[in-house]
């Protein structure tokens, strides 16, 4: 097993904060300014979409250099839908869209993603519970 630490360290007297790992590494965050943020960092909940993109693009990326693929751009585009459950909200669907260029055979590209999905993404598999998760690729050609 293994600790992580993030501090979240409270910027002003509305709702922007700034999170700090255990390398100095930071990230803003704020709230929506229907309740007095004022758009200053990622909301949480957007934290998570980041998180799911991120972990299973690091994961795609491992993979495809792994298979001697040349990748030249990497995007993933991460849209979701949330639904309110009594006070709060979760994320019922999440779509994964990963856009590669290069020279890439589309078979290791898919393979890759569903790996990463289905096996290796910590984050997906923490969301899987209560979120259906979907991706689709899509690979432009040199």
């Amino acid at each position: 097993m293994s600790k992580v630490q993030v501090n979240i360290e409270r910027l002003n007297d509305a709702f922007h904060f700034r999170a700090t790992n255990e390398s100095g590494n930071t990230l803003d965050l704020d709230a929506s300014p229907e309740i007095g943020g004022e758009n200053k960092g990622f909301r949480p909940m957007q934290l998570l979409l980041a998180a799911v993109g991120s972990c299973s693009a690091i994961d795609v990326v491992n993979i495809l250099k792994k298979q001697k693929q040349t990748i030249l751009h990497f995007d993933v585009e991460v849209i979701a839908d949330r639904e309110a459950v009594e006070e709060y909200s979760q994320y019922k669907t999440i779509h994964l869209h990963f856009k590669l260029r290069g020279p890439i055979d589309p078979d290791k590209a898919e393979k890759a993603v569903k790996l990463s999905l289905d096996k290796y993404c910590s984050v997906s598999k923490a969301l899987e519970p209560l979120s259906r998760i979907t991706h689709s690729v899509s690979i432009q050609s040199t």
